[in-house]
């Protein structure tokens, strides 16, 4: 069986799709990130970033296998299964290349913009201006990427399943899709997928904003000094 390390955020959401599309027995170990629980010993000792979502597989020869990072984490999976990972060199470049650009763009810059939408106290103007141009210019990256096409490298793969947990953000963030047809027709095609519908529902009855201070801190006040008294906690 493998652990999920998980809270229902979008990174959480990519590796419960997985799980599901793949159908791997799986245990949801809940990280409530609003109170702490990531800064946790037992939880560092999987996922040193205190960052989840996270995997302990116990279906191995030996020791559990822990991966934290949700790229690696999909690679890893998709190597385990042999599924959603094209066999074909140039096809599988194709595809990692596409998670590697979720994992460095469309999430980060998406996370950005949701924190100054949606939890920074007060609004910044440039700060929104910044990330929702280029939470655009990204969807404008998927629109192009997927036109002619199903899904964003031709058969249905791990970078749809990276990608679409920060496009179904859109309209939280602002951003229609009404420019974007190739985008809005796969996000459909992606929510008409039982599996990974079931893998986005996981755990929305867990799901609460960051309103009050407590969790605002935990959430966004973390710094080097923070992660040293966590590691002191773990020694």
């Amino acid at each position: 069986m493998i652990h999920l390390y998980y809270w229902p955020t979008p990174n959480g959401r990519k590796i419960s799709i997985m799980l599901e599309e793949c159908g791997l027995e799986y245990k949801m170990i809940p990280v409530d990130i609003g109170r702490g629980d990531q800064f946790k010993p037992e939880f560092l000792a999987i996922s040193p970033n205190n960052r989840m979502p996270a995997i302990v597989d116990h279906d191995v020869d030996g020791e559990p296998i822990s991966v934290f990072e949700s790229g690696a984490i999909l690679l890893y999976l998709a190597e385990k299964t042999g599924r959603f990972m094209p066999a074909d060199m140039r096809a599988r470049l194709q595809v990692i290349q596409w998670v590697f650009w979720q994992m460095g763009g469309l999430g980060p810059m998406a996370g950005q913009l949701s924190h100054f939408v949606n939890y920074a106290p007060r609004k910044i103007d440039y700060a929104l201006e910044r990330y929702r141009a280029e939470y655009n210019r990204l969807s404008g990256v998927i629109e192009k990427q997927l036109t002619g096409k199903e899904y964003l490298c031709g058969d249905y793969s791990i970078a749809d399943m990276a990608s679409w947990p920060w496009v179904t953000l859109h309209a939280r963030l602002g951003q229609s899709l009404d420019e974007f047809p190739a985008v809005s027709a796969w996000n459909d095609r992606m929510k008409a997928r039982p599996k990974a519908s079931a893998g986005m529902d996981l755990g929305k009855e867990l799901r609460r904003p960051a309103t009050d201070d407590e969790a605002r801190n935990i959430l966004f006040g973390q710094t080097a000094a923070s992660v040293a008294e966590s590691a002191g906690a773990n020694l």
